[in-house]
């Protein structure tokens, strides 16, 4: 089992991460709230692992702490929801916004996730309501948490969609809402990981 990797990265996407560990290359499957967290190629970078297999499949997912990997393992737990659907909450909720629709049991923002439905948005709740309690959801998840500012707003905004796509959403379909939704957060808010998130939170609206 990989629980651990260290070491230098060599590329990454908002779904993905290229690391280089003793000369073997480990492509990693992240969220985007891990994605906003590493560093920028070529300097170390640390991710708690889960090796996943399946009869026609085996994956690695990578998460930036270890209360990721917890709330990852958790949703994986839960009947109909799968590790790409997992990952997909966890870069359209980050972990304190999660636990809070989780504790609060507000399905309306859980089915609103692309890949969630009612009766799965329900399942989390019931089945995951009393572990989450375990896990403190303060602290830890801020805008921009890499601390590196966007080269530029446009960049930004293109980077956005470009995830979205990633995650299932037709650009046509979506390019006006997150190019509105960036010019309306202050510009110490529109990182990539922010815009998407915001962008989510509109498209899952309508």
């Amino acid at each position: 089992m990989i629980s651990r990797l260290r070491g230098t990265l060599i590329e990454s996407s908002f779904t993905e991460a290229l690391i280089e560990c003793a000369g073997v290359g480990y492509s990693v499957n992240i969220p985007l709230c891990t994605y906003d967290k590493l560093p920028q190629p070529g300097n170390e970078a640390v991710l708690h692992t889960v090796l996943i297999v399946r009869e026609d499949d085996m994956s690695l997912y990578g998460f930036a702490t270890p209360r990721e990997l917890k709330i990852f393992r958790l949703l994986c737990t839960v009947n109909g929801i799968g590790a790409k659907t997992a990952l997909n909450i966890l870069s359209s909720l980050n972990i304190p916004s999660f636990c809070q629709a989780i504790l609060s049991a507000d399905i309306r923002s859980l089915k609103k996730i692309n890949g969630v439905g009612p009766k799965s948005a329900e399942r989390m709740v019931v089945e995951l309501r009393d572990k989450i309690r375990d896990i403190d959801p303060s602290a830890e998840y801020t805008a921009g948490a890499s601390g590196a500012a966007p080269a530029a707003i446009d960049r930004n905004t293109e980077d956005a969609i470009m995830a979205l796509e990633k995650l299932g959403f037709q650009r046509a379909k979506i390019q006006k809402c997150v190019i509105d939704v960036a010019a309306s957060l202050p510009e110490k808010e529109r990182s990539v990981e922010n815009i998407i998130r915001h962008s989510l939170q509109s498209l899952n609206k309508g």
